[in-house]
């Protein structure tokens, strides 16, 4: 609103500049385009992140399957945490235990793995997260994790926009008082060897 009033106060004030109308014209543009611009690219990026993510996640489902595994002897090695790029946080992938499982395919599997048991003892059984060749894997992305995403992608964007919006004002307004003081100078340089002379019209 201070824009356009300010505009409005630029059209007919004999002091005003041509720079000054620009600028104020730069100004109105900027807010036109944070108001309106801004918000439609987040909601497009937003919208292209979510539909990638939809297919991740059903592709995900169709790769990633669950089944039963069973505890054989509590591993060596020590308890310890992962990073999902796929969650939003660090996860903690459990317990490392010698377990047997099978496959979707029926084919038995024998490893060291993450099992989500306290205390596993011999014969324990846990949910198990393998690929389609039985090896485990991290659990697929669920829905919620998938919009959460998009709504972060489609914020950033938004706020890049408004950033690059803001950056290009800033520099045209930086090249427009750059401008002004060129012109300042150059006047200056035609008016000082006659300044204070009599009859020079100072």
């Amino acid at each position: 609103m201070r824009t356009i009033v300010g505009l409005w106060r630029w059209r007919r004030n004999p002091l005003r500049r041509g720079t000054d109308l620009i600028e104020a014209w730069i100004a109105l543009a900027a807010v036109l385009l944070l108001a309106l611009a801004t918000p439609v690219a987040g909601w497009f990026c937003g919208r292209a992140v979510d539909s990638s993510l939809r297919d991740t996640v059903r592709l995900q489902h169709e790769q990633r399957h669950r089944t039963t595994a069973v505890v054989v002897g509590r591993s060596t090695e020590p308890r310890f945490t992962t990073y999902d790029t796929e969650s939003a946080a660090t996860q903690d992938v459990g317990t490392r235990v010698n377990a047997t499982w099978r496959a979707t395919d029926g084919s038995a599997h024998s490893g060291t793995v993450s099992a989500p048991l306290y205390k596993p003892r011999r014969g324990d059984t846990f949910r198990l997260w393998t690929d389609d060749r039985g090896k485990q894997v991290q659990s697929p992305m669920n829905a919620t994790g998938a919009r959460t995403h998009a709504v972060l992608a489609g914020f950033g964007a938004t706020v890049l926009a408004a950033g690059l919006v803001e950056c290009g004002r800033r520099l045209i307004v930086w090249r427009l008082v750059q401008r002004r003081y060129r012109r300042l100078d150059q006047a200056w340089a035609a008016a000082g060897p006659d300044w204070g002379r009599t009859g020079a019209g100072s």
